[in-house]
């Protein structure tokens, strides 16, 4: 529940009309809040006196609104868009730790439904050696045990798999990628929205990105892999690959026209 200073509110009725729960009242010309507050922050973002709080939140991380440093222009925005690509290949590099916070804070500010605010995520780097020999060990498992009665779904990973076996540079699943990144949540659109904007933040880093549903499903199907990863009983919904690429792109790619509907 918000907390609202009443030696600083002026009883403006800002809070009370953006509230999208209407839990938020005027009497005696001062605000109050009652009722099923979903801590969404829109009173406290628009409230000109700063006199509202979230208890556990941390206030200190709230910025001021300044114009003249503050712009989105929308030509730059449509160009970064159509330029980004899927990259499939990576420098052996490392990623500061100092960019993929930046990326994580993307991923922590997009919306979320009902401001649940579920996504979990998760960077594997250090011990992404760790993370490999897990994932090929599960695969390896269930060959093993399938023998020729294997699913169609874990066809591909066998394939990765044999393919490893053959030529131990060829990386086909992770793309000697530096990085990886998970996200879970109970809404999937949560974690596709995150994923979009830590996207857009790696891409204006320098770094770049590839969706990996490969690498989704066979992790969600490995519970051990799963609990060292921190986030046993809980679902994948987005896996990213990040680095720094190894392919330059001179211009963007066509696109088919838009299927839309006017009306």
């Amino acid at each position: 529940m918000i907390q609202i200073n009443k030696e600083l509110c002026i009883g403006c009725g800002k809070c009370v009309k953006d509230c999208p729960v209407f839990c938020i009242s005027i009497t005696d010309h001062k605000a109050s809040a009652s009722g099923d507050c979903m801590n969404c922050g829109h009173c406290a973002a628009l409230c000109p006196k700063e006199a509202v709080s979230i208890p556990g939140y941390d206030m200190d991380d709230v910025e001021i609104y300044d114009k003249t440093t503050f712009s989105l222009e929308a030509d730059t925005l449509l160009r970064a868009i159509k330029f980004r690509r899927s990259i499939r290949d990576y420098k052996p590099l490392p990623v500061e730790k100092e960019k993929l916070q930046k990326v994580l804070q993307a991923g922590r500010y997009t919306a979320t439904a009902k401001n649940n605010q579920d996504c979990h995520f998760i960077f594997v780097q250090k011990e992404l050696a760790a993370l490999k020999q897990q994932v090929w060990d599960f695969i390896e498992d269930y060959a093993n045990s399938h023998n020729d009665n294997a699913s169609a779904d874990m066809l591909p990973y066998l394939s990765f798999n044999q393919r490893r076996k053959a030529d131990c540079n060829d990386d086909y699943l992770f793309r000697n990628a530096p990085v990886v990144a998970y996200i879970t949540s109970v809404w999937p659109l949560d974690a596709g929205l995150a994923a979009q904007n830590m996207e857009l933040m790696a891409v204006s880093l320098g770094l770049g990105v590839l969706y990996n549903g490969y690498l989704a499903r066979i992790t969600n199907a490995n519970e051990n892999l799963k609990n060292w990863l921190g986030i046993k009983g809980k679902t994948i919904k987005a896996c990213m690959l990040l680095g720094y690429p190894n392919v330059f792109y001179e211009r963007t790619a066509p696109r088919k026209e838009a299927n839309v509907i006017w009306k």
